[in-house]
């Protein structure tokens, strides 16, 4: 079955929103494209309808956003156990995002029967952070986002890293062929910079998003906080190398 994993731009419509696009086997998840420059949410739903047969996708962005103000439950309680791992969630409410594009792209996905953490077509909310940690048996998180431009290109090389080595996992392999390995190259992070580097940086969240598709489809155990009435984040709970 085919997946998407999103890193979706939902604070501004103008900046980039990136799409992974895989193929589940068995035990192998396959990349058959990787999309790290579409503009906006409007973007990644064209690109998406433009494909074939993507039976679930999950989403780096809130989806149900019913709170006022504060941060939903899941934030909170995500936020509990991570916190001191450095991996704690952003605030979201209607008084921050009053008219949250990430919650009118979900519900367009619940339109076209994507339900929330359903068993046929689905979608879901993912959070990278705690994610990478898991999968991936680190004591923090990867600090690639932030600092410097050296400290940012320094983060994408140990996350692309970390990437290739699930080509070999016995949990889910995840096959990056070489038309799209650039990506993970450590040469090519080192020549990029301004928007060049931000993109690749989507491009990898969006690969760790469509690697959490592929693990929330094979059922691996995983921790949900919240619910789908006041808000969720799923993160899965198995070391992968």
């Amino acid at each position: 079955m085919r997946l998407a994993g999103i890193d979706l731009a939902w604070h501004n419509a103008k900046n980039p929103s990136a799409v992974a696009i895989a193929l589940l086997r068995h035990k192998t998840l396959t990349v058959e494209a990787i999309a790290p420059s579409l503009e906006g949410p409007s973007g990644v739903a064209d690109y998406l309808i433009s494909l074939p047969d993507i039976f679930g996708i999950s989403i780096d962005a809130p989806l149900i956003i019913n709170n006022t103000t504060g941060q939903r439950p899941c934030e909170r309680l995500l936020s509990v156990d991570y916190g001191s791992r450095h991996a704690s969630c952003h605030t979201s409410n209607l008084t921050l995002y009053p008219h949250p594009s990430s919650v009118a792209f979900s519900e367009q996905l619940k339109v076209n029967g994507y339900e929330h953490l359903g068993r046929s077509k689905w979608q879901l909310e993912c959070y990278p952070h705690p994610a990478i940690i898991e999968c991936f048996n680190l004591p923090m998180r990867l600090k690639y986002k932030k600092g410097s431009v050296v400290d940012k290109k320094r983060g994408q090389i140990e996350l692309a890293g970390l990437i290739k080595r699930l080509a070999q996992s016995s949990v889910l392999k995840f096959i990056i062929p070489n038309t799209m390995s650039f990506f993970l190259n450590e040469e090519h992070i080192h020549s990029l910079s301004g928007r060049a580097l931000k993109e690749n940086e989507d491009a990898l969240d969006a690969l760790i998003c469509v690697y959490i598709a592929g693990l929330f489809q094979l059922s691996v155990a995983g921790t949900l906080y919240g619910d789908t009435d006041s808000g969720y984040i799923w993160v899965p709970q198995v070391c992968c190398i």
